[in-house]
């Protein structure tokens, strides 16, 4: 607990900033959170829960598809087939935004539950202890800050040859605003934003087609988790165009010209920009503090997320740790721990699990295929998941555990799960690549049968390390 008055003054309202105002405050000081937006940030008002709950949406749409593999079909009362499950964009996207709403709402009444002053506006540093802020109605205050917490997020990144206009051509933070569906959708980008958001139009019912630049989608996860999400995105008909750059997109009468750089043009209804995001670093006086900051300009942070000047902290998307929503909050959580003298370990990701929610989704913790290909030391095993009764139950054919451990110890270092519902299956992976566990351990917890999870007590026993 801290000995005197201390005022905290956090720029954004994102996970990185309200967790650690919520820290602040229950540890008595005086804490005043600057957001332009919303409580929540992108996070909650235009990116991560928006773009899930639009996800789920189109998992409900293929629940159908699902069904009637398993001889369930709808009907209508007068014994018709109802063939075909339509998405209303409209409907579906006001939805979103009103849960977005709501969440953010709920943000901000957990705060000034403990005394956080929310101020609603554009916040720039002055000096080491001034914060200057123009209100959203019209006004200039200055905050005094002894602790300043920088929590500002980034931005989708646009090209200057494909500029969004919000109608046809959009980044991810504009799409809710459609009011119809799009007819053929050009995705742009094929890392996790792109293909998680060309799979959910693709289930809403769109044709997509996604433009990777690189040899295969999702280029930075694991190759063998890639290929199956690619092979089931060309499986239910997206159109995959691999090695292949986009140069510029221009709107047409119809619609849109994708073109290429090796001269090829895609038209489509709409393009989606998801070509990676920037860090809001510029223009709030962290060059006159004389912030460090990378070439990219995110902000260069330790374990405990100070920054080069004392009592400056930064969290969350402008510091490019882990763009994770979970490690925003932990940041902002460690920085006012830190800063205001409470226990406080620095920064671990190891057991950070991370999670991309395509159908089926891929989640990963710990250490990956390509560490453990350059290490003698490591062991890894793969179980395709159709084999599992409960797959099988659920007409589950793609996807598959796969556990990393240390061979000689059997220590848990690492995992990948591609199941309907990862992210809530890698838990016991997380649990035991944090606290170090043995695949023994694992394997000797007896699971439910059947169960997905029973994949990963399987991995675990055939990676037993026999004396």
């Amino acid at each position: 607990m801290i000995t005197r008055a201390t005022s905290v003054v956090i720029l954004g309202g994102g996970p990185g900033g309200y967790e650690a105002a919520l820290v602040a405050a229950r540890l008595g000081a005086g804490v005043t959170v600057v957001e332009q937006d919303g409580l929540g940030g992108a996070a909650v008002l235009t990116d991560c829960v928006p773009s899930k709950a639009l996800i789920s949406t189109a998992d409900y749409m293929s629940d159908f598809e699902v069904a009637a593999g398993l001889g369930v079909r709808l009907q209508d009362p007068e014994g018709d087939e109802v063939s075909d499950a339509v998405a209303q964009a409209e409907t579906v996207n006001r939805r979103i935004l009103q849960l977005a709403a709501a969440q953010s709402v709920d943000i901000q009444a957990s705060l000034e539950s403990v005394g956080v002053r929310v101020l609603r506006g554009r916040g720039r540093v002055v000096d080491r202890g001034t914060v200057s802020v123009d209100t959203a109605d019209g006004a200039r205050t200055k905050l005094r800050a002894d602790v300043l917490l920088l929590a500002t997020g980034a931005t989708p990144r646009v090209l200057p040859s494909a500029v969004p206009d919000g109608q046809r051509i959009l980044t991810w933070q504009q799409i809710y605003s459609l009011t119809e569906l799009p007819r053929r959708i050009v995705v742009i980008g094929s890392g996790v934003t792109g293909a998680e958001l060309a799979q959910a139009y693709l289930g809403l019912g769109s044709e997509v087609v996604l433009v990777s630049s690189r040899d295969r989608v999702l280029p930075g996860e694991d190759a063998d988790a890639a290929t199956v999400i690619e092979d089931v995105f060309r499986k239910r008909g997206m159109e995959v165009l691999s090695r292949s750059r986009a140069a510029g997109v221009e709107r047409t009468e119809a619609g849109v010209v994708v073109s290429l750089v090796d001269g090829r043009t895609v038209e489509g209804s709409h393009a989606l920009l998801a070509v990676g995001s920037v860090p809001q670093t510029a223009g709030i006086g962290l060059e006159e503090l004389g912030v460090e900051r990378s070439e990219s300009g995110h902000v260069t942070v330790d374990r405990v997320s100070r920054t080069s000047v004392a009592g400056v902290y930064a969290a969350g998307d402008c510091t490019g740790v882990l763009p994770l929503a979970s490690v925003a909050a932990m940041q902002g959580r460690i920085a006012m721990w830190h800063a205001l003298g409470d226990a406080v370990a620095p920064l671990s990701v190891r057991g950070v699990a991370a999670n991309i929610f395509t159908d089926p989704e891929i989640a990963t913790v710990g250490i990956g295929q390509r560490e453990a290909d350059e290490s003698p030391d490591i062991e890894v095993v793969r179980l395709p998941l159709a084999r599992n009764p409960r797959a099988k139950m659920q007409a589950i054919t793609d996807g598959f555990v796969k556990l990393f451990c240390r061979k000689g110890y059997g220590t848990v270092l690492g995992g990948v799960v591609v199941a309907p519902k990862a992210s809530e299956l890698i838990f016991p992976v997380a649990l035991a690549v944090q606290n170090r566990l043995s695949v023994d351990q694992v394997s000797s917890t007896i699971t439910v049968y059947p169960s997905l999870s029973g994949s990963i007590a399987e991995a675990a026993r055939q990676l037993h390390q026999s004396e």
